[in-house]
């Protein structure tokens, strides 16, 4: 009896599917941190295992990088933004994006005073035209804030993903604008694997300045790192580490997560499981009468509207997930790379059942 089966039957168990940080850490990850608890190591990234991940990163980009590993996403932001943007500079940004929604100021905090200006776009993907409008406001004028910076949010919060030719036009209206793009990946791999191309070629070859390449969210316990494309954001952002309390004495534990993260495509590899049990969701919630996939499946992310009756019967049986956030009746799903299919069936077993009930109780 497969999983399917114990679903409709009530025995499986239930599981959360809120967000991809509620999953635990890869075995690669933990015995790497386990192998990096004996002997001794130079403290503040003066060790071997923090060189060998700067190395390793250059590779992966395919070109000389600047490394500095923090602990935390909202860390990795607000740092890149700090070192990018003067306290009365603009930071631009969709409304929809994390450092606007879930980061409690961090980026004003930490640039001093910087302004975060929205602006809009489909699919939570900031427009280039609006982009390029909102950079020529007020630019010269005393009295206002001034163009700085961009940020955008790859794959962005309701899990659609940045094409390469939407990331270059974006960044050639920061070319026009004297102004810089930086790229929050927490969910850099998760894009990376659906677009298919090469980090390279979604970062500074589009023409990216700064990315926060994270990792928590994909198999580490608490690892991302800041990787800069622009060699003159380096000098200061070790000072602003240092400062806001990120640069770890014993760096090793975070190096060993990233270097055991990026080993053998690991992080490739994680993120296609996750990429594909939301496909998997997806498909199986399409066919559904009353449920209602909210826009293309492109990362571990799925939106749906579901009945409420549907909603309530998946919250009794034990299922986590945000609902009702956004709009009535919408609901988020988020895959990890511990979701497996089973996982995925379990979930379909009970909202198909849910419906059918909900169905046969209105006729």
């Amino acid at each position: 009896m497969d999983s399917s089966d114990r679903a409709y039957g009530g025995t499986a168990p239930a599981m959360g599917f809120t967000s991809d940080n509620i999953a635990g850490a890869s075995p690669e990850i933990i015995a790497a941190l386990a192998a990096a608890s004996t002997g001794q190591a130079g403290p503040y990234g003066g060790d071997e295992l923090t060189a060998r991940v700067e190395r390793k990163l250059g590779e992966i980009f395919e070109r000389e990088v600047d490394v500095f590993l923090v602990p935390t996403g909202t860390a990795a932001n607000a740092l890149c933004l700090s070192a990018m943007t003067p306290p009365w500079g603009n930071i631009y940004c969709h409304p929809a994006s994390h450092i606007n929604n879930d980061e409690c100021g961090a980026p004003v905090f930490y640039s001093n005073g910087a302004k975060l200006v929205t602006v809009d776009g489909a699919s939570a993907k900031i427009d280039p035209a609006a982009l390029l409008s909102a950079a020529r406001v007020k630019v010269g004028d005393v009295h206002s804030t001034q163009p700085s910076c961009v940020s955008i949010t790859q794959a962005t919060e309701e899990g659609s993903v940045y094409s390469l030719n939407e990331i270059e036009a974006l960044a050639e209206v920061c070319k026009t604008s004297s102004i810089k793009l930086h790229m929050d990946g927490s969910r850099f791999a998760n894009a990376l694997v659906s677009l298919g191309c090469s980090p390279a070629e979604m970062t500074w070859k589009a023409g990216v300045d700064a990315l926060s390449l994270g990792a928590t969210k994909n198999g580490a316990f608490a690892a991302e790192a800041i990787v800069l494309f622009d060699p003159s954001l380096a000098p200061e952002m070790g000072y602003r580490r240092k400062r806001a309390g990120h640069l770890f004495s014993k760096m090793r534990f975070l190096a060993a997560q990233i270097d055991a993260y990026l080993a053998d495509d690991l992080w490739l590899r994680n993120a296609r499981q996750a990429n594909d049990a939301a496909q998997r969701l997806t498909r199986g919630l399409a066919g559904l009468s009353g449920v209602e996939v909210l826009g293309a499946t492109e990362a571990n992310i799925v939106f749906c509207r579901l009945p409420a009756e549907v909603i309530q019967a998946l919250l009794q049986a034990g299922f986590g997930f945000y609902h009702d956030r956004w709009e009535p009746n919408v609901v988020r799903f988020v895959t990890s790379f511990s979701t497996t299919a089973g996982d995925v069936d379990n979930l379909l077993a009970h909202v198909t059942r849910a419906v059918h009930t909900n169905h046969a109780g209105n006729r």
